[in-house]
C-alpha cells in the first residue's frame, strides 16, 4: 500500500507480537516435552505411551476450537476473540496443574488447545487482513522464523522449571505467557476488522462461505498438504522424548538436543523469507516435501541395513531430525499463504476451517502413529516419509497462482 495502514503497527513489532502470539501453541507443546516420561511414570505407569496424548489432545482441542473462533472474529472482531480465547486457555492450564489423574489432565489440555486456538487461527486472520500473496508469505515466514525460536527455547524452559519445582508448575507458566501475550495484543494493535467489514454471525452466511472453502480443489489440495505436514511434526514431538530415553540414553540432555533442532528450522525460515518472492510458494514447498521424504527413506535404509554403534547412531540421527525440521521452514508458511489467497473475503472462516482441517488432520496421523512406538525410531522415520512423500506427490498439482476470488 503506498500510505500507512493505521491498522499495522510499526513493521517490527507487529511481527514480533503475531509471532508471540502464534507462539502460544508452540510454547504449550514443546515446554511440555520434558515432562512427558516424568508424567507417564506418576499418572501412568502401567502404560507410558499414553503420555503422548498430553500433546496430541491438546492439538485436537486446538483443531476444533479452530472452528470456533475464525468465525466469530469476523463477526466480532479480531482482538476480543484473541483475549478471550487466552483467557480460556488460562483456566485450564490451571485445572491441568491441579490434576490427580491422567484423564483429568488431558480434559484440561483439550481445553487449553480449544483456547489456544484463538490466537492461532485469528493471528492467522490477522495477517490476512493486511497482506496477500507472496508479501503475506513473507510475513508469515518471518513471524514463523520467531516461532520457532519458541520451541528452541521452550523445552530447556520447561525442563528449568521441572528441575527448580516439578512438571505442575509448567501450567503456571502457561498462564504468565498467556496474560502477557494478551496484554501486549490489547494495548498495542489496532483492530484490523472493523465493523464495517465484519459478516454477521448467521448460519447461513457461515454455511456458504464454508461450502465456498471446501468446495476450492486448490485450497483443500493445500489443506491436505497441511496435514501431512503437521502430522509429521506432531509425530516427532510426541516420540522424540521417548526415542531420546529409551533408545539413546539422553532423557537429561534433550532440551538441549532439541534447542538445537529448533534453531536449524529457524534458519530455513529466514532462507524461505528470502527466497519466497523469487521463487514462489509452491515451488520451495513442492521442494521441501521432496527433501524431506528423501532424507527420511535414506536414514530408515541406513537404520535397518547398517545399523551404526554408539554415539554414531545417535549423531545420525540428530542430523536426520535437524535435516527433517529445516523443510518446515520452506512449508507451513508458504501453504497457509497459498491457501489463504483466494480467500481474503471470508479470511477468518477460511483460516477456521483450513486450521481445524490440517490440524485435525495431523492429529489423525499422529496419534497412530505414534502409538506404534516400538522402542527404535523405525515408526516414527517411516510415518516421516509416507507423510512427505504424499504431501510432495499433492503439491505437483497445486498452481502457484490463486483463481480470482468471488467477492472483492
Amino acid at each position: 500500500m503506498s500510505e500507512p495502514d493505521p491498522r499495522r503497527l510499526a513493521f517490527p513489532e507487529f511481527v514480533a507480537l503475531l509471532a508471540m502470539l502464534f507462539a502460544t501453541i508452540a510454547y504449550s507443546i514443546d515446554a511440555m516435552l520434558p515432562a512427558l516420561v516424568e508424567i507417564a511414570r506418576e499418572l501412568s505407569p502401567e502404560a507410558v505411551n499414553r503420555a503422548q496424548l498430553v500433546v496430541t489432545i491438546f492439538v485436537l482441542g486446538m483443531g476444533l476450537g479452530t472452528l470456533v473462533w475464525g468465525p466469530i472474529s469476523d463477526s466480532y472482531g479480531r482482538k476480543s476473540v484473541v483475549v478471550f480465547g487466552i483467557a480460556v486457555y488460562a483456566a485450564a492450564a490451571l485445572i491441568a496443574a491441579q490434576a490427580q489423574s491422567l484423564e483429568v489432565l488431558l480434559a484440561a489440555r483439550f481445553v487449553q488447545g480449544l483456547g489456544a486456538a484463538a490466537p492461532r487461527v485469528v493471528t492467522l486472520a490477522i495477517v490476512r487482513d493486511l497482506y496477500q500473496g507472496r508479501t503475506m508469505a513473507r510475513v508469515m515466514s518471518i513471524v514463523m522464523t520467531i516461532f520457532i525460536i519458541v520451541p528452541a527455547a521452550a523445552p530447556m524452559i520447561g525442563a528449568g522449571i521441572i528441575a527448580v519445582w516439578d512438571w505442575r508448575a509448567v501450567f503456571w507458566s502457561f498462564v504468565v505467557f498467556g496474560i502477557v501475550s494478551g496484554g501486549w495484543l490489547m494495548l498495542r494493535q489496532p483492530e484490523t476488522h472493523p465493523p464495517e467489514r465484519r459478516r454477521p454471525l448467521r448460519l447461513a452466511t457461515l454455511w456458504s462461505a464454508l461450502v465456498e472453502v471446501t468446495t476450492n480443489l486448490r485450497v483443500m489440495t493445500v489443506v491436505a498438504c497441511l496435514s501431512l505436514g503437521f502430522g509429521q511434526m506432531f509425530i516427532f514431538l510426541s516420540t522424540a522424548p521417548q526415542v531420546f530415553t529409551d533408545v539413546f540414553d539422553r532423557q537429561a540432555s534433550f532440551p538441549f538436543w532439541f534447542a538445537g533442532v529448533a534453531m536449524v528450522a529457524g534458519l530455513s525460515g529466514i532462507l524461505n523469507a528470502s527466497l519466497v518472492m523469487r521463487l514462489g510458494m509452491r515451488r520451495l514447498a513442492l521442494t521441501a516435501f521432496g527433501l524431506q521424504s528423501l532424507v527420511s527413506g535414506v536414514f530408515l535404509a541406513q537404520w535397518l541395513a547398517l545399523p551404526l554403534p554408539e554415539p554414531y547412531a545417535f549423531y545420525a540421527f540428530f542430523a536426520y531430525m535437524c535435516a527433517a525440521f529445516f523443510m518446515v521452514g520452506l512449508t507451513f508458511g508458504n501453504l497457509n499463504a497459498l491457501a489463504m489467497e483466494p480467500m481474503g473475503h471470508i479470511a477468518g472462516l477460511a483460516a477456521a476451517v483450513i486450521g481445524s482441517l490440517s490440524t485435525i488432520g495431523a492429529v489423525l496421523i499422529a496419534i497412530p502413529v505414534g502409538q506404534l512406538y516400538d522402542g527404535t525410531p523405525i515408526p516414527l522415520v517411516g510415518g516421516v516419509a509416507v507423510c512427505s512423500g504424499i504431501a510432495f506427490l499433492l503439491m505437483r498439482t497445486v498452481s502457484e497462482t490463486a483463481a480470482a476470488p468471488a467477492h472483492p
